[in-house]
């Protein structure tokens, strides 16, 4: 029988190839995602597009309203910064950071790993080519394994809870060739911070640069649908 494992699944491009490696690993997978008032909810519907490309056991998605919190441009109105006004990798932390929002998928997961009697919970957070987001960093994760394994009965009786964070050191053209070389369709996952339209990227915003820059890296075609410039300016 195989082992069970929880994935969190935002329909992205880093936690598709989570899955990948996850399955690849023939871990019994769980996919997580959440509705948390994010503007981009488009990329729910991708998250169960790909949870179906590989036949996980449960895919379940959690309601968890953080634009009631906000402090996010993807939780408030707050609009997110394109173009020259993204932010670089490594500098400061962006206004598209979420408050706590690892720190709460994680919790959630964890509940639902202790109620399944799985140990094992797998995250696409990257400390490399990523926004600079505190909850993406290896610091982070291992605190929240420590307390992981006394904050719960399984983990008290057990002490073997353990979060995967397998691309955590990887590139972002890293994290595209493994998920090439494992079969994910990344046609099916939703990087964009503020999609026009569903299935439509805007091409401008940090996360659909860094995706754009690790396909170019990677040496494979895109297979991103981005707004073109002339829409963008129509739509202005």
């Amino acid at each position: 029988m195989s082992t069970k494992a929880i994935v969190l699944l935002s329909g992205g491009l880093d936690s598709a190839t989570v899955l990948a490696i996850a399955n690849a690993q023939q871990y019994a997978c769980y996919t997580l995602s959440f509705d948390y008032g994010q503007r981009h909810q488009f990329e729910l519907n991708a998250a169960r597009k790909i949870a179906a490309q590989f036949n996980v056991v449960q895919h379940l998605t959690l309601k968890v309203d953080l634009r009631k919190i906000g402090g996010s441009a993807l939780t408030a109105d707050i609009p997110v910064p394109k173009g020259e006004g993204a932010p670089d990798a490594g500098g400061s932390i962006p206004v598209t950071y979420v408050p706590a929002r690892n720190t709460i998928f994680l919790s959630l997961a964890l509940g639902w790993a202790e109620a399944l009697g799985a140990f094992d919970i797998f995250i696409g957070v990257n400390a490399l080519d990523y926004s600079g987001y505190p909850d993406c960093r290896p610091e982070f994760i291992n605190a929240f394994e420590r307390m992981a394994n006394v904050a719960t009965k399984a983990g008290l009786a057990h002490s073997r809870f353990k979060i995967h964070a397998p691309l955590i050191r990887m590139s972002k053209a890293e994290i595209i060739q493994k998920g090439v070389e494992l079969g994910v369709d990344y046609r099916l996952t939703q990087s964009c911070y503020d999609p026009p339209s569903e299935g439509i990227a805007c091409g401008f915003c940090d996360s659909c640069q860094l995706r754009k820059r690790g396909f170019r890296q990677a040496g494979i075609p895109d297979p991103t649908i981005y707004q073109s410039p002339e829409e963008i300016d129509h739509a202005g």
